[in-house]
């Protein structure tokens, strides 16, 4: 396995601070694996392993610690002395009110705390009202393209048309890549997905019509990239014969989906008005992969799932993105980071003069200055009037 060295210098000045450190991300995007990398460095550090605590609450050793007073008992007959100690604690939601050990343990012993978790409302409720300024965040993502060729022993003068192509279909979770047959990569990626929509959001939200979310799910993941409305997504299901399902279900669906980090919600903003667009959204996958397992059947969608890619991407580098709609026309990203703005323009070949013409033409209501990016799987450099073309494996490699 890859150190993880992008998200680690960004935790390793937090090690010794007691700001609680909250690793978030999908289910088996690498949190444990980067706990131990944690692990590991402290050790290097001279730091004692009497003095290190990890616990990963999946693992059947920890199913007698069901809630937080389990937990504190737990904590607090390993703790025999004043050194400074360090918790670290993998899926903490599975403990019942654990909010409340994690404030006490930060606020009666000398200790430094990592937590993990697969639901973004780990930073809601308790934690966030009680230690509101307290932690500090981090988001973990499944591997980039670059993360899978370092992890492969790839360099850039390699032929990598085939990996690109397996992580377009298979996606950038990282234990996917231990199987090199077909059918064990769906058979995992099936039980990921499971996991997630039974784990994080059937059970955790107490969804009562399983069949309907279930549908709509599907209909999302095989369907990235695209703009929906809740309004749009009631009239599809209505059109193909379903029940009539209020505006209101489909927005607390989609946000549960957000919430297990399943999909990410990005909105539109008007380059004109200067302002969020309320209504309609795009969602991306946060993998691909589990997208491609309910894909049966359907024709590969390869420019969505490479503005995908592209998206996935952009947030990996840390940079706030947006779709950007200037009047009738729309720019598929406009991704901001400090004071640098980029806008990207994705296409998955440009097949002719019309195409180019039409990708191209998306900027020519931008005014300012900024960088214009095309991407494209093109191998043929085509920049033109101070717009800058990639071909994405190169875009992807880049430094």
């Amino acid at each position: 396995m890859i150190i993880r060295e992008k998200y680690l210098k960004y935790i390793r000045p937090f090690y010794d601070e007691d700001l609680i450190k909250v690793i978030t991300g999908i289910r088996r995007c690498g949190k444990s694996v980067l706990l131990n990398q944690i692990v590991d460095e402290l050790l290097i550090n001279k730091i004692k392993d009497t003095q290190i605590i990890y616990i990963n609450f999946e693992f059947l050793d920890y199913n007698f610690i069901q809630d937080s007073n389990d937990l504190n008992k737990y904590i607090k007959d390993k703790i025999i002395n004043k050194n400074k100690y360090y918790l670290l604690f993998d899926e903490i939601q599975n403990v019942t009110n654990w909010e409340k050990a994690i404030n006490s343990f930060k606020a009666s012993l000398n200790v430094s705390i990592f937590i993990t978790g697969s639901n973004s409302n780990l930073l809601s409720g308790e934690l966030a009202s009680h230690l509101a300024g307290r932690y500090v965040s981090f988001n973990l993502l499944p591997f980039t393209f670059k993360e899978i060729c370092e992890y492969y022993k790839l360099k850039k003068e390699d032929n990598l048309d085939e990996i690109f192509l397996d992580y377009i279909k298979w996606g950038g979770l990282p234990q996917r890549l231990n199987f090199k047959d077909e059918f064990q990569v769906k058979t995992y990626l099936s039980d990921v997905y499971d996991s997630i929509v039974v784990k994080d959001i059937i059970k955790s939200f107490g969804i009562k019509d399983v069949d309907l979310f279930n549908r709509i799910v599907e209909y999302i993941v095989t369907t990235p990239s695209q703009t929906f409305s809740a309004q749009n997504l009631s009239d599809y299901f209505k059109n193909i014969g379903d029940r009539n399902i209020s505006k209101e279900t489909i927005y607390n669906y989609l946000e549960y989906m957000s919430n297990a980090f399943l999909i990410n919600k990005v909105d539109r903003y008007d380059l004109r008005g200067k302002r969020i667009l309320d209504g309609k959204y795009k969602y991306y996958l946060t993998d691909l992969g589990l997208g491609q397992i309910k894909n049966i059947g359907k024709k590969p969608q390869l420019g969505a799932y490479l503005e995908n890619i592209v998206y996935n991407e952009l947030i990996s580098r840390d940079y706030d993105v947006k779709i950007g709609s200037i009047g009738k026309g729309e720019i598929d990203f406009i991704a901001t980071k400090f004071d640098e703005k980029i806008y990207i323009q994705v296409a998955y070949i440009l097949a002719d003069e019309s195409v180019i013409e039409r990708e191209l033409g998306a900027f020519k209501n931008i005014k300012d200055n900024y960088p214009k990016y095309l991407i494209t799987t093109d191998k043929i450099n085509m920049s033109q009037n101070g717009i800058i073309h990639y071909n994405i494996i190169d875009w992807l490699l880049e430094d």
